[in-house]
């Protein structure tokens, strides 16, 4: 699985990284929370990654400060949420 943003059109600033086989996470750390602005962009991010392996699963990793609205945005496009200690 290529973890390179720029495979995907994606810019640098992008952390990627391999999970499993067919498993690929976002991983998004900032000190304030994710609101839904944020969450808007993973999934715009999530879109540019499945458009070239559409089989893919898309796994966010963060901290836990994430507003509910951002969880509900992100279950609804099929993102998991896996919660990362610092």
């Amino acid at each position: 699985m290529e973890t390179n943003p720029a495979f995907y059109g994606l810019s640098a600033k992008i952390q990627l990284k391999e999970l499993t086989n067919n498993r690929l996470g976002i991983y998004k750390v900032i000190k304030s929370r994710i609101i839904q602005k944020d969450a808007t962009k993973i999934v715009a991010i999530a879109h540019q990654i499945k458009s070239k392996f559409p089989n893919i699963n898309i796994v966010l990793l963060s901290t836990r400060n994430i507003c509910s609205k951002s969880i509900a945005l992100l279950e609804k496009e099929n993102i998991k949420i896996e919660f990362i200690e610092l």
